[in-house]
Order: C-alpha cells, then sequence, then structure tokens
C-alpha cells in the first residue's frame, strides 16, 4: 500500500466524524490524502460485524473484524479477507484496560504475536480523570511483538469534531502488515469512541 509520509511519518490516518446519532463513519487516507479505505458501521448491533471496503461505494471489501461473542468486555475479534482467510485476531486485556488500555495480538493460527499499549499508566489515569488534559496529552498506543520492539505508533489529534487516529509504522515485518496494523488502529478508534460516551467518538481524544 502507501509509504510512510516524508512530513508526518503516519502512513495512514484514520477520520470520523463524531455526533452522529445512529452508527459510525470511518474514512482510512493514505500518506497522500487518497481514501484507502471506508467504513459504514451499523449502531444496536448486538455482536459486532464491522466491515471495511475499499471506498463509499461499498463494492470491494477491504478486510472485516468480527466479535466471536456478544457484548463481552473482553471478547475476541477476528480479522479476516473477504475470501475468508484469516489474518489475525486481537483481545482486549478486560478489566486492565479501565486504566490503561492494553490488547493481545494473535496471528493467524492463534499464537501470541504481541500487544498494544497505551504511552503509559500515568498519563491514562491523567486523561480518564481530566479530559481536558487530552488536549496536551493526546493518546498514544505502540504496537509491539514479544520482544517488546516496536512495529508501529498510533496518535490521537485535537479537534472537538472530527477523530483523527494518526498511524506510524515504525519497523516492516511480514507478521504485522498493513491490514493487520489498519484492523487494530480501526478497533481502537472504535472502542475509545465508544467508550467515551459519543456515538463516533470522543472530542477531546481527536484531531484534524
Amino acid at each position: 500500500m502507501a509509504v510512510a509520509g516524508a512530513q508526518t511519518g503516519e502512513r495512514y490516518t484514520i477520520r470520523q466524524k463524531i455526533f452522529k446519532i445512529f452508527g459510525n463513519r470511518f474514512h482510512i487516507y493514505g500518506e497522500g490524502g487518497e481514501l484507502v479505505g471506508y467504513c459504514a458501521q451499523k449502531a444496536f448491533r448486538f455482536r459486532e460485524d464491522i466491515r471495511f471496503f475499499t471506498d463509499e461505494s461499498m463494492g470491494t471489501e477491504l478486510f472485516s473484524m468480527k466479535a466471536r461473542t456478544i457484548l463481552d468486555f473482553s471478547t475476541t475479534y477476528d480479522v479476516a479477507l473477504p475470501t475468508g482467510e484469516t489474518l489475525g485476531s486481537l483481545r482486549r486485556k478486560g478489566f486492565k484496560s479501565m486504566i490503561r488500555d492494553e490488547w493481545m495480538v494473535f496471528d493467524e493460527s492463534g499464537a501470541d504475536l504481541g500487544r498494544i499499549r497505551e504511552d503509559s499508566t500515568t498519563a491514562a489515569v491523567v486523561r480518564r480523570l481530566f479530559e481536558p488534559a487530552a488536549m496536551f496529552m493526546p493518546q498514544k498506543f505502540h504496537v509491539e511483538d514479544l520482544s517488546g520492539a516496536s512495529k508501529a505508533i498510533f496518535r490521537t489529534h485535537f479537534n472537538p469534531f472530527v477523530y483523527r487516529l494518526g498511524i506510524t509504522v515504525v519497523e516492516e515485518d511480514e507478521r504485522f502488515d498493513d491490514i493487520l496494523i489498519l484492523a487494530c488502529a480501526c478497533l481502537i478508534a472504535t472502542i475509545e469512541g465508544r467508550q467515551s460516551g459519543g456515538s463516533g467518538g470522543t472530542g477531546l481524544f481527536s484531531g484534524d
């Protein structure tokens, strides 16, 4: 897909309008500003089945994320191609993520592949107790393999109307291909928006 941007270093950007009443709409842009992915997520689904397409026509599916269980705080999400081939899965670390978000990443066979961690416990606690702090302490998530080597970084940008999550690929690794990294980022954007109380994301953790 796209290569890293020379100015921002962000290979992809997820944008989501805030204050949607029914469902969420995500746009994924490449480093040159071109649309590379789109999702119109339906509201009031008891079991998540999130599908991303190459554009707004939704004619060609890019990948999907499907929850294994219904409304489970720590459920596992399977990431798959339109062919049905599984690329991997993601599972949130339950109540531990109430303090500092952490996800487990597994490969297509279910083997432990790595982690997604919010930047620091201190910063996470401050953001949760005092939301305006997010203007000065934007959320960051680090995608790491089992050795702790950084593979990608997700960073939110402040804007009261549009959620923006920038995706920087730190190291090329065939185990963490672009689709799996995008799926990780899109799932975090979905969960963060929901737990912040808005239907389309949170203004304090967002950007333009």
